[in-house]
């Protein structure tokens, strides 16, 4: 297990020396001077040069660069050009919602997916299952701002039994907070049935016709116990993969769901920086989120490793 760690850990920090470099030298090429947007239109140009000078936008792009890279490292994530505030402060905030979010939706919809998955592998081919696979990846080819608009109206509007907003009052407890994320989990919850749901039916479908499960049943074991023990612990390993891929997303890619909601996630602040051009905070944003996405696969690798033994073994070789 160690030495399955260690490569594990090794090659996630090659991995975000790599996008460290995408995400630097990506946003370089968005149009626009820094110090011009800061400053404004009119602003006087030997003015605009002294800002840049001052910021260090005037320099070398590998100067720039490891500038940035060792601030990181030391863990100055720099200054908001934009809002003239530490960038930590931001990121730590949003990261925050984003994970309330991410979490609540994660704990709707994957144990209903699960279920729904398993239930349509073993009804295959008939009446439940059709209902579960189409109706679900129907669901989920629906355009988020559709589907967020059609919850607000029939929850918000309507019946009136939810807020159509994610901001909870300061200070408001555990379940208020709860009570004005569900709006917006609902949306992920729809988006991401079906796709869980179907990786979830393929692999239960996959282990119900292995032939470890056939010996189990031959053996006379209840079907219940041959579930539990054989298939499910193989059916899920797909399952973790989809799951633990969704994690990036719904920490830094719902900026429809977001700004719909009003709500102040990583997405949303990713989105501003770009348009405003706040170099530093659009690249540690960026860079966040990649290292939430590579934790969020370790986390899917060990649990891989704990189902299924000969991966770990296969993979430390």
């Amino acid at each position: 297990m160690g030495r399955f760690l260690l490569k594990r850990l090794g090659l996630a920090a090659i991995t975000l020396f790599l996008l460290s470099v995408l995400v630097f030298f990506g946003a370089q090429v968005l149009p626009g001077n820094v110090a011009r947007r800061i400053l404004g239109p009119f602003a006087d140009q030997a003015a605009v040069d002294a800002l840049n000078e001052e910021l260090g936008t005037d320099q070398p792009l590998l100067t720039q660069y490891w500038d940035w890279i060792s601030g990181l490292l030391t863990g100055d994530l720099g200054e908001s050009l934009a809002l003239g505030v530490p960038v930590g402060e931001l990121i730590g905030d949003a990261l925050v919602n984003s994970f309330k979010l991410a979490a609540l939706a994660f704990v709707l919809v994957v144990p209903l997916a699960i279920l729904g998955g398993v239930v349509a592998a073993l009804r295959r081919d008939r009446l439940t299952d059709r209902v579960i696979t189409i109706g679900g990846l129907s669901l989920a080819v629906l355009p988020e701002f559709v589907t967020g608009i059609v919850l607000i109206l029939v929850f918000g509007l309507w019946l009136e039994i939810l807020p159509v907003s994610a901001n909870a009052p300061p200070g408001s407890g555990f379940f208020t907070q709860i009570k004005y994320l569900l709006l917006p989990a609902f949306v992920l919850v729809i988006l991401l049935f079906g796709y869980i749901a179907r990786i979830t039916r393929a692999g239960t479908i996959e282990a119900l016709d292995a032939d470890y499960t056939r010996t189990a049943v031959l053996k006379g074991l209840p079907r219940r116990t041959v579930i539990q023990r054989h298939v499910l612990r193989n059916s899920l390993l797909p399952t973790i993969a989809v799951v633990a891929t969704q994690t990036g997303y719904l920490i830094g890619g719902l900026v429809v769901v977001e700004t719909l909601f009003n709500y102040p996630g990583m997405g949303r602040l990713i989105v501003t920086a770009s348009r405003q051009k706040d170099l530093p905070l659009l690249e540690a944003g960026v860079l966040v989120v990649g290292i939430v996405f590579l934790v969020a696969m370790l986390l899917a690798d060990l649990m891989y490793s704990l189902l299924n033994p000969r991966i770990r073994y296969s993979r430390a070789e």
